[in-house]
């Protein structure tokens, strides 16, 4: 018996079924559920459509279709159907990223038309943690960034960006688009420092936040005070404040080939859970 199978451009009346979705997932799919727990399905106030892949009617995988291609809760079928889908409306994104085994797949079949990746990044541990570590001690100079203070941590923001993806965010719009979203996590109390004689010396930011989890990025030491353990204090701080004040459960991923990092992050606490992967145009 055939399986009847197709894929559409989701509707805001696709709302409910595309969260139930989200819910199967709610760490790995941390940042696509804030956007449309916020935005719902409307392209425009979404930044992107979202896919849906049925099989007999029902819907059974997503795809978010924006800056980034996330494949989400994606079976092999599904994901060879989002393949087309992409390959039809041609590379729109700046990257594509998601579960590793999924990502890789799609990956896999768009790379004959979209190719060649600026960087793949293929081994991404997707980490999580929902307690206080014991033995590890906040910074207590790690505090929210205020907002007469966007000049004071926008250099430190543009330098993490630069030095974690390869190119700066200021290309393209001169930074507005960038400049915006740090304006809004700052606004929103979910940009957090330590500030020393006017210099960023260490910060982090919650990125995407649902009711279930929030995601932790943006992780950044100033070059000349690394290697003095201020990422282990200091992280130990912004995850005091996210579970204290956003969700019960806090989640980052990070390149395998960052050691630094991932030490830090298991000092902390932190518990790798799954594998995310990246494609960087």
């Amino acid at each position: 018996m055939l399986t009847q199978t197709t894929t559409r451009v989701l509707e805001p009346s696709d709302l409910d079924a595309a969260l139930a979705i989200l819910d199967r997932e709610p760490v790995a799919n941390a940042f696509v559920s804030a956007r449309v727990q916020i935005a719902g399905l409307d392209p425009w106030r979404l930044g992107g459509e979202m896919w849906g892949w049925y099989e007999d009617g029902m819907l059974r995988s997503l795809c978010y279709a924006g800056a980034n291609l996330v494949p989400i809760s994606a079976t092999p079928a599904a994901v060879r159907g989002f393949a087309d889908r992409a390959r039809r409306s041609g590379r729109r994104c700046s990257s594509i990223v998601g579960p590793a085994g999924p990502t890789a797949q799609l990956w896999r079949l768009l790379e004959p038309s979209w190719g060649p990746a600026r960087e793949v990044r293929a081994h991404q541990p997707l980490m999580v943690a929902d307690r206080m570590p014991e033995r590890i001690e906040p910074d207590p100079y790690v505090r929210r960034v205020r907002k007469n203070e966007m000049e004071t941590i926008m250099p430190a923001c543009v330098a993490m960006f630069t030095e974690e993806v390869g190119v700066s965010p200021l290309a393209g719009d001169g930074g507005l688009l960038y400049q915006a979203r740090v304006a809004e996590l700052v606004g929103a109390g979910r940009a957090f420092a330590r500030i020393e004689n006017g210099k960023v010396v260490f910060k982090a930011e919650i990125g995407a936040a649902t009711p279930q989890v929030c995601q932790i990025q943006g992780v950044w030491v100033a070059p000349e005070y690394r290697g003095r353990g201020l990422s282990v204090s200091g992280m130990a701080a912004v995850l005091r404040y996210a579970l204290a004040d956003v969700a019960p459960v806090a989640s980052l991923y990070v390149n395998d080939f960052n050691k630094p990092a991932r030490a830090s992050y298991l000092r902390v606490g932190f518990e790798e859970v799954g594998e995310f992967m990246s494609v960087l145009f």
